[in-house]
Order: C-alpha cells, then sequence, then structure tokens
C-alpha cells in the first residue's frame, strides 16, 4: 500500500498514522480558564524535547468533524499555564471518560472522579491519583494549519515536577514497574508499559562496535539469530578469542552429539547462542559460537 496524504480522506489518515506511530505516551493535561472552571482531557500527541530548560511539547489537534479547537488550547490561550500528569494502568478507564466531549465549563476532575490538588507555581490542579505531575508555564504555541486536523504545538517550560516516591527504585530513579503506565495505540487499543512488556537495550560501546560487517559470516548468515541478535554480538569492542569449553556441561554435550555433522552443530550451536543472548549473556553467547571441535 502506498499513500498520498492529499488522496485519502483526514480521518483514514488519521488512522493509518495513530497506527503506525505507537505507543504514544500520553499527556493527561489539566488547564484552568480565566473564570476560574477547571478542565481535564489526554492527549497522545505527547513527549518531552529537552532537559535544560525542560521541555514537553503536546498538541490538541483541531476537531476533524467540525474544525474547532479543545478547550484544553483555549485556556491555555486564556492562563498560559498547564500541568501535565502521567497515566498510569490504574488511571486508564477514568482518564478514557474523561476524554469525553463535555461542554466548555463542565469539571471533568469530578466527572472522571480524579482528585484535584493544588500546584505550587500554577493555577491548574494536579491530579492526586497520578503519580508524576509537571507544572507548567507556556513558551509557545505553534498553528500547524486552519482546516479539521491540524495540529496546535503547545511549546511549555517544566517548571516543578512532583513524583511519588513509591515508584521509584532502590537507585531513586523511577522503575518502570512500579510506574506502570500505559500509552497509546492506533483505533482503541492501548500499551501496558511493564511486566514482560518492559526489557532493556544495553547504550551503544562507547569504544565502538565492531559493527555489523566485522561479524564473522557463519554468524552474519545465522538463519538462527535474529538482527536483534547480531545487533547484541556486533556491539562488542572486538571478537574474542576463544580457547577450549570453560566447562560448560551444555556445550560439551552439543559437540559430542553433533561431532560429525558439521550443519546440525552450527544450528545447535547458535540455538543455544541465541538463548544466551536473551539473557544479555553476550560473552558466554561469544564463546558458543566460535567454540570448535
Amino acid at each position: 500500500m502506498i499513500i498520498t496524504p492529499s488522496e485519502i480522506s483526514t480521518k483514514q489518515l488519521h488512522a493509518y498514522l495513530l497506527g503506525s506511530v505507537a505507543p504514544r505516551p500520553i499527556c493527561f493535561a489539566s488547564t484552568i480558564d480565566q473564570e476560574g472552571h477547571a478542565n481535564l482531557s489526554p492527549f497522545s500527541f505527547f513527549n518531552v524535547f529537552g532537559s535544560k530548560p525542560p521541555i514537553a511539547i503536546f498538541s490538541p489537534a483541531r476537531r476533524v468533524r467540525d474544525n474547532t479547537i479543545k478547550h484544553t488550547l483555549e485556556n491555555i490561550y486564556e492562563t498560559k499555564e498547564v500541568v501535565i500528569n502521567v497515566v498510569t494502568y490504574d488511571m486508564v478507564q477514568q482518564m478514557n471518560l474523561a476524554s469525553c466531549e463535555y461542554p466548555k465549563g463542565v469539571n471533568e476532575f469530578v466527572k472522571s472522579g480524579f482528585t484535584p490538588v493544588a500546584s505550587e507555581l500554577v493555577k491548574p490542579f494536579r491530579v492526586k491519583e497520578s503519580p508524576v505531575s509537571m507544572e507548567c508555564k507556556l513558551l509557545q504555541v505553534i498553528e500547524t494549519g486552519t482546516e479539521g486536523g491540524a495540529a496546535n504545538l503547545i511549546i511549555c517550560e517544566i517548571v516543578k515536577i512532583h513524583i511519588d516516591e513509591r515508584i521509584l527504585g532502590d537507585d531513586q530513579q523511577i522503575d518502570p514497574h512500579k510506574i506502570d503506565l500505559v500509552a497509546r495505540m492506533g483505533k482503541d487499543f492501548y500499551c501496558r508499559a511493564s511486566g514482560d512488556a518492559v526489557f532493556e537495550v544495553p547504550k551503544p560501546n562507547l569504544e565502538l562496535g565492531i559493527g555489523m560487517d566485522a561479524l564473522p559470516e557463519t554468524i552474519r548468515s545465522s538463519d538462527i539469530l535474529s538482527g536483534n541478535d547480531l545487533g547484541l554480538l556486533a556491539n562488542s569492542t572486538e571478537i574474542p578469542v576463544v580457547s577450549g569449553l570453560q566447562d560448560d556441561d551444555r556445550l560439551i554435550r552439543i559437540i559430542q552429539d553433533y561431532s560429525q555433522d558439521i550443519q546440525l552443530l552450527r544450528k545447535a550451536q547458535h540455538q543455544y547462542a541465541k538463548e544466551l543472548l536473551g539473557r544479555h549473556e553476550v560473552d558466554r553467547a561469544w564463546h558458543v559460537l566460535l567454540a570448535e571441535l
């Protein structure tokens, strides 16, 4: 399928974009109008874009159906302040309720059952149930168009962050399993960012990895090792020199069982190495792959 954006409806294009660019973090934005009416609404066009100064950007896009703007945007134009609250799995159904198109002036804190908490530097309330809330001051709004579906990029500076200490690990950093965030997918789907959905990818080798092109051909052309597996190996500083079997009972059995068939031997070695790489045991994987009869 090849799509030219100008040749399909905005509704169709919107669905393809949201299905492709996912999961997207959710900005649960709390605002207030000039008369003091609170508003609470989620947006998945959202991320942080710097840390000095700390910048967050989200976009309440113009409604496709009637080309109107959201109350959140109206309030930010009026007061130039917003609180961005993160959304956890325990909050997701209430958050979804807050996304209903209630009339202007209706308090979504009340409708969705969330608890408003006074902020320190801005007027909009924080959401007590959210483990991280960021008080923000507006820097700029960039309107990207005037038709339904056009983005309104709200660029704001984070001036105060509130973190529930219960989501911190022993290293005093946020533990992804404890915070249990959710993210937006396409259609009506969401993603829960905890448990088996969370995995680690070691940062690139600061001394430079050898690269895919430097892997031995028998490894690079493996029909068992995936691109992710090869990427872990290629991030090594060098190809190690392997001698002996280093008391690896499974490797010893593999070599004994397949000593008469080099192809089956290589497959068994690669399968074992793949399991080790899945546990990020790269050194052991190299040893298995390079072991000779």
